[in-house]
């Protein structure tokens, strides 16, 4: 029974007229699919500079013929009270209203028209099809958070049921915990794990500390997709070799759409059948496949709020390989307000600082996970999960590296805690800049 799609029908987003309008779309080549870019991004920057108050004020110079002349957004411009960045027709009753998860520190509240969500979803089942994952039949297991109040926990219990998938609480993260996670997988048929990045790498090294094999004691597991957090090169083979299965990596954001999809042959394959990709430098002009600068995102169907040259404050790099149709994506660095500020003035991607200490650390098996924080120019603190504290020798280790990566004279604090906070969505940070975001 299609009960996920069945869901979406009576929840009154069109799932059926989204395929079929993602199947025309990806029908179109070479001019067609051209001119099928440039018609969606006029229209929808037309149709908000006429029925979205908040967008006539907010882009009053844009052309829709002129995509220079349309203003690049951020989320703090969307920052407001939802009624106010609704278009003309829209209503709290009747658009889909979620929020962000907050992890990067700014969260919100948006909204998109029930077509625009369905597209959503089309998009997400066509690319976990690449893989053999049917939504409404395959069995998932998921590493995902879940709301602590009765009236969401079920809420999202029942979505759990509808679409055919078992929860599994990213929240406790402990040996007893994943003994549990480990029953389950060898009682269920469960076909693929999707969720955050770190609770799986987590549970990876707990069946590696057992020499167990996940796919050995639950045959029917076949793939494993991860989404919201960094995939670094040695956890994915750290993970590919405990589960048994390959890893795909997921990017997306709530706001918009799914971004990039890895597929079948390994590359991070961009979505430009929803959404307007392009690379920007700090002024704003658009750079050559190749090169690295801001992501600016257009979401071309959202007609209930506007997400129109976003800037999603993630830093990456489309390949030379690219074109419009299949654009990859070559390198996610991370957040632009993930910038490691120095006494010198010089700047470095908190995710390298991050991965230059995690290199190190993750040599001492006790530890478990860990954050960075910066808290002053020249002050950061580790924080850690470990039955034991750092040795010295780890410590000193650490230290080095921070200065011959970064510079001399560095502040480094140690922390070690029971449990690492998490957003509540279950999502962990691994590095946070505590300085002015100006600075």
């Amino acid at each position: 029974m299609n009960l996920f799609n069945l869901a979406l029908k009576f929840n009154g987003f069109p799932i059926g007229r989204a395929k079929h309008l993602l199947k025309t779309i990806q029908d179109k080549n070479g001019e067609d699919f051209k001119t099928y870019i440039e018609t969606q991004k006029q229209d929808i920057v037309a149709f908000h500079l006429k029925y979205n108050s908040f967008y006539k004020s907010f882009a009053k110079t844009s052309n829709p013929l002129d995509w220079n002349s349309v203003p690049i957004m951020t989320k703090s411009d969307l920052q407001l009270p939802l009624e106010t960045l609704l278009s003309q027709g829209y209503t709290k009753n009747n658009v889909y209203i979620d929020k962000t998860s907050g992890a990067s520190g700014h969260p919100f509240i948006f909204s998109k028209d029930k077509f625009c969500h369905a597209l959503t979803w089309a998009v997400i089942q066509d690319r976990f099809g690449w893989f053999g994952i049917n939504f409404n039949s395959t069995k998932q297991a998921r590493f995902y958070g879940i709301p602590l109040n009765k009236k969401n926990y079920y809420k999202e219990k029942l979505k759990d049921f509808v679409s055919n998938r078992i929860r599994f609480n990213v929240f406790d993260l402990s040996d007893n915990a994943f003994k549990q996670w480990l029953a389950i997988f060898k009682t269920k048929p469960l076909e693929y794990v999707n969720g955050y990045t770190s609770p799986i790498v987590q549970f990876a090294k707990y069946l590696n500390q057992k020499n167990i094999v996940l796919k050995s004691v639950c045959p029917s597991l076949r793939l494993c997709i991860v989404t919201s957090e960094m995939l670094f090169k040695d956890d994915k083979v750290l993970m590919e070799s405990q589960l048994g299965v390959p890893v795909i990596n997921e990017y997306g954001a709530s706001e918009l759409d799914l971004i990039a999809f890895e597929n079948p042959q390994g590359d991070w394959q961009v979505n430009s059948e929803t959404l307007f990709v392009e690379v920007l430098d700090n002024d704003n002009n658009p750079l050559p496949y190749g090169e690295e600068g801001r992501l600016v995102i257009t979401s071309l169907y959202n007609k209930a709020q506007p997400f129109i040259r976003y800037d999603i404050g993630d830093i990456g790099t489309l390949s030379k390989d690219s074109s419009l149709k299949s654009p990859i994506l070559k390198k996610l660095i991370g957040r632009t307000n993930d910038v490691i500020v120095l006494p010198s003035g010089k700047k470095a991607a908190g995710l390298t600082f991050y991965y230059i200490t995690k290199r190190i650390i993750e040599k001492d098996s006790s530890v478990k996970e860990f954050v960075i924080e910066q808290l002053k120019l020249n002050t950061f603190k580790v924080i850690y999960v470990s039955c034991k504290t750092l040795s010295d020798k780890t410590i000193k280790a650490i230290i080095v590296e921070m200065e011959t990566y970064l510079e001399q004279g560095l502040q480094i604090e140690f922390e070690k805690v029971d449990k690492l906070i998490r957003s509540k969505s279950g999502k962990l940070k691994q590095f946070t800049s505590y300085l002015n975001q100006s600075t």
